[in-house]
C-alpha cells in the first residue's frame, strides 16, 4: 500500500501539472467498489470544476475544487492545444486565486495497488482504469486500481465538512504531543505506529525503518518505551520520510507516481523486506516477525 512519502510524491506530482486545470468532463467505469460517493454525483460534482490544488492529507490525496472559476476559453471547447505558455494561462493569477475558495472537493485514496496519472487521451489506457477526467488543457487524470481496495470520493464543502486525517501529521508533530500519543498505551509500539488515528500516513515500511533508526524492536509496548527513545523516534520517523519523499518514495509493488516513474528509496532499506541479509550496521542477519498481522522486520542487535 502507498504510504505517506509515495502518496505525498504523487500529491506533489499531480498538483504539479494540472493545478488551475478545468476539469470538462469525468468518465467512471461501472464497477462499484472504487466509489464512496455515487459516480453520478461525483460526476456532476467534477465536470466543470477548477483545480485550485492537489495534496495530501494523511494517505489521501485530496482535490480542492471550485465551482466559480473563470468563464470557459478555447482550450476548454477543445478547438485549442495548449502549448507551455498557453498552460500558464489557464492557471489563475495571483489576484484570482486569491479570490477563488475551494467549493468542494475530491478524495483519492490509493488502497493497495492504486495510481493516479497524468497523461494524453492518446495514451493507452491501461487495465483497471476506473476513472478518466479529462482537463481543459487537453491532458487526462486517470485512476488506476488493479485490486480496487482505492477509494473516490465527492464533497461538497457548502453542504458538510472538509475532509481531515483522523491522526496527527507525523512530519510536524511536536515532542510533546508524539510522546502523549503512546503514553498508557500497552500495545506494540509498531502496532501503535501504524494506527491512522494516532499518526496519519505511517505504513509498514517506515514503522520498520524508523524504529532501527531509533534502535526500539518492534515488539517493545508503546508504554515501555521511555521518552528519550520516543524523542529519537519522532525524529527518526521525520527524517526517513523526508528522505523518501526527496527520492520519490518506494517502489517495492505497483507503485509509481504521477508521470509512472518508480521512486528510489526501496534501495536504501534497511530492514524492510531484508529477511535473513546482514544488517548495514552490524552485520547481524535481519529477522523478520509478524506484528499487527503485518510482517515486520528488524536487526536483534541493533535494536533493544
Amino acid at each position: 500500500m502507498p504510504e505517506l512519502p509515495e502518496v505525498e510524491t504523487i500529491a506533489r506530482g499531480v498538483n504539479k501539472r494540472i493545478r488551475g486545470d478545468r476539469i470538462a468532463h469525468v468518465w467512471f467505469d461501472r464497477h462499484p467498489q472504487p466509489f464512496k460517493t455515487p459516480r453520478t454525483r461525483q460526476a456532476k460534482g467534477l465536470e466543470g470544476a477548477a483545480i485550485l490544488a492537489v495534496h495530501r492529507t494523511g494517505k489521501h490525496i485530496v482535490f480542492e475544487l471550485s465551482s466559480s472559476g473563470s468563464a470557459p476559453n478555447a482550450f476548454e471547447s477543445g478547438a485549442l492545444k495548449p502549448d507551455s505558455h498557453e498552460r500558464k494561462a489557464l492557471r489563475p493569477d495571483s489576484h484570482e486565486r486569491k479570490a477563488l475558495r475551494p467549493d468542494s472537493q475530491w478524495i483519492v485514496h490509493l488502497g493497495m495497488t492504486g495510481r493516479l496519472l497524468v497523461t494524453t487521451p492518446e495514451s493507452p489506457v491501461a487495465p483497471h482504469t476506473h476513472a478518466r477526467l479529462t482537463l481543459a488543457s487537453g491532458r487526462e487524470l486517470r485512476f488506476v486500481d488493479p485490486r480496487r481496495f482505492g477509494r473516490l470520493e465527492f464533497r461538497d464543502l457548502r453542504r458538510g465538512d472538509a475532509f481531515g486525517a483522523p491522526g496527527d501529521e507525523p512530519l510536524t508533530i511536536g515532542a510533546n504531543e508524539f510522546a502523549a500519543l503512546f503514553r498508557g498505551r500497552r500495545l506494540y509500539i509498531k502496532a501503535a505506529l501504524l494506527n491512522q488515528t494516532l499518526l496519519a500516513g505511517v505504513g509498514n515500511i517506515y514503522a520498520d525503518e524508523s524504529l532501527f533508526h531509533a534502535e526500539i524492536r518492534p515488539r517493545r509496548r508503546a508504554n515501555r518505551v521511555t521518552r528519550a527513545e520516543l524523542d529519537r523516534l519522532r525524529l527518526a520517523l521525520r527524517q526517513i520520510l523526508t528522505h523518501a519523499i526527496r527520492l520519490g518514495g518506494s517502489s517495492v509493488s505497483d507503485y509509481v507516481d504521477a508521470d509512472g516513474a518508480r521512486g528510489f528509496f526501496q534501495l536504501e532499506h534497511c530492514v524492510y523486506l531484508r529477511t535473513g541479509q546482514p544488517c548495514r550496521r552490524c552485520q547481524t542477519p535481519i529477522r523478520r516477525v509478524v506484528v499487527a498481522g503485518r510482517g515486520t522486520h528488524f536487526c536483534p542487535k541493533c535494536q533493544r
